[in-house]
């Protein structure tokens, strides 16, 4: 039985760690349904000069992450779909990633509005005891988002902001985002090799590191 994980994508900036998720769970075998909320389309545009279009979405997915998609088990549902298989809690599913995550969508997610699919799914993840695990990128944090990522947790959900350490020995951007990615499998319980674990010994990654 097929049974992905659900991403979503919200209109935070931070499409590259969505991008490194992605990548990094086709990688590693895992089934995907992709849910893009409308204000993320325009931060795709942003900071990457292109976007996922309901009609053309596969070729637009391909060339984002960059890679041929044909060996890729990949679903992809418009935000505005609400009879779309992750809007109900039968439809199987490992659980839910929302990456990055807007103040909006935690905040619909927290109070349970289900304004689209995007914040449906997270809400149905959550009352069938599903990992969920929501990637906030903003700064500084408002009150309201604090209490909204605060319910989130009381909720079941995984709070993981999008905050790179530099342990790992990093000397890039990529490394950086690789690292939160990486976190963010960790909390999946999905195997990678995205960064260097710390093994106790200091300055190990960066000795290690070319």
């Amino acid at each position: 039985m097929r049974k992905p994980w659900v991403v979503g994508i919200s209109g935070a900036s931070g499409t590259p760690y969505a991008k490194a998720v992605l990548n990094a769970l086709l990688d590693a075998g895992h089934a995907v349904d992709l849910v893009v909320s409308k204000a993320a389309r325009l931060t795709l545009v942003d900071e990457t000069g292109g976007t996922i279009r309901d009609a053309r979405w596969k070729d637009d997915l391909a060339g984002w992450l960059g890679r041929d998609l044909s060996a890729d088990d990949v679903a992809y549902w418009p935000a505005g779909d609400f009879a779309a298989g992750p809007s109900s809690g039968s439809y199987p599913v490992h659980g839910m990633i929302v990456v990055p995550a807007s103040t909006a969508a935690c905040a619909g997610i927290a109070l349970g509005l289900s304004k689209d699919l995007l914040q449906r799914a997270a809400d149905v993840n959550l009352k069938e005891h599903r990992p969920v695990i929501v990637v906030p990128r903003e700064t500084p944090a408002s009150r309201s988002h604090l209490v909204h990522l605060l319910a989130l947790h009381d909720a079941g959900a995984t709070v993981l902001p999008a905050s790179p350490a530099f342990y790992a020995g990093a000397s890039d951007v990529q490394q950086l985002v690789d690292f939160v990615a990486g976190r963010v499998l960790d909390s999946a319980g999905v195997a990678h090799t995205l960064y260097q674990r710390w093994r106790g010994e200091l300055g190990a990654a960066r000795l290690d590191s070319p």
